[in-house]
């Protein structure tokens, strides 16, 4: 007989308050343990645990690398780390960005299942794209509860909308009843001999956000190569599909959901674009420097061609202009969740949300 006394929370763009209404509401005799990822610019240094201490009966702070885990704790990550969670201690690493964020919901919740199985209650709240979705996956797959904020809630419904579109959740509520719901799952015993689907897989992609590096870790054996390659470092891709969520590992670590490629992907395309606008602009630039020093020597034929050659590259890199600025070239990332939910277009550095802490 077990009790679940380990919570793990995730959250995105408008998650600050809303950590706040939930952490506000859990005595102070709680008797599990509280893991907290907030999407953050890595380059701000996270206030979260202050924020949180303010408002919350129990003791919140940043998480220490190597630190016991204790009941009664809010642990929250630091801005540029991942927080996991190996045998009974923290983890605080630099491992590979998964879904373009570092600290990352998915690192957590899958380190979490791994390690803890059954006694994990994940939950995922308000954020744009998706993720979270796949560490929830997991957390039911070794048999951890799931709970999803309600989405008509959410101020970003996106991150929860796609935890319900391909996790069997156990529970979507409103925030306000979330801290009953844990209190009520806390003390529950249960029996499980389930070791999950995916045990193998979990232990490979915990592997590569402790340590660092995909390939020894074995991020080959994940799935079947894909054509696409990582934005980050232009790795390979190989194709993870679990139950019928499709996502991407590179052999360097890098961890990307459908949603999260695309975005990196829009991100590459659109440096790309004003590359290659800025050389072609310098060859403007070169050509009617040219043309001016030829024409001073009297030749007006080279000086007429370099015009010439300027002049067609204006038009080109008009061309590419139109595309850096065209709204149907980078749309907004589609939604895979319900139509009726807004569709959240990712912000912040990189496309991650910058949250602000009050």
């Amino acid at each position: 007989m077990e009790t679940r006394n380990i919570v793990v929370i995730g959250a995105s763009a408008g998650g600050v308050q809303t950590l706040k209404s939930l952490v506000r509401g859990l005595p102070a005799s709680f008797p599990g343990t509280v893991l907290v990822v907030l999407h953050v610019p890595s380059h701000t240094p996270s206030q979260l645990q202050e924020v949180l201490s303010r408002v919350s009966s129990l003791p919140a702070t940043a998480a220490v690398d190597g630190e016991r885990v204790k009941q009664g704790r809010i642990y929250v990550a630091s801005s540029d780390r991942h927080l996991l969670i190996e045998k009974d201690r923290l983890r605080v690493t630099r491992g590979p960005k998964e879904n373009r964020s570092r600290p990352a919901i998915d690192a957590l919740f899958r380190s979490a299942a791994y390690t803890c199985g059954p006694r994990v209650i994940g939950i995922v709240l308000s954020g744009m794209l998706d993720d979270g979705t796949a560490g929830l996956w997991a957390i039911k797959d070794r048999g951890g509860l799931a709970v999803v904020q309600s989405p008509e809630e959410a101020e970003y419904p996106s991150m929860p909308q796609s935890a319900l579109q391909y996790v069997e959740v156990d529970a979507t509520l409103p925030v306000a009843e979330m801290p009953k719901f844990l209190e009520d799952a806390i003390s529950e015993h249960f029996v499980t001999d389930s070791q999950g689907t995916a045990l193998e897989r979990m232990e490979i992609e915990h592997r590569v956000s402790l340590e660092g590096s995909g390939l020894h870790a074995g991020v080959m054996k994940l799935g079947p190569v894909s054509p696409n390659t990582c934005p980050e470092c232009h790795g390979v891709l190989v194709r993870i599909c679990e139950g019928s969520i499709t996502r991407y590992r590179c052999h360097t670590g890098h961890a990307f959901s459908l949603q999260s490629l695309l975005a990196d992907v829009n991100d590459e395309i659109d440096r790309t674009l004003w590359n290659a606008a800025r050389s072609i602009e310098e060859r403007i630039l070169l050509l009617r420097e040219m043309a001016d020093a030829v024409d001073s020597h009297k030749d007006r034929t080279n000086a007429r061609r370099c015009t010439e050659q300027a002049d067609a590259a204006e038009r080109y890199v008009e061309q590419i202009r139109k595309l850096v600025l065209s709204h149907e070239l980078f749309a907004r990332i589609p939604s895979i969740g319900s139509p009726h939910v807004r569709v959240d277009s990712p912000g912040g550095e990189g496309g991650r949300s910058e949250a602000s802490f009050d």
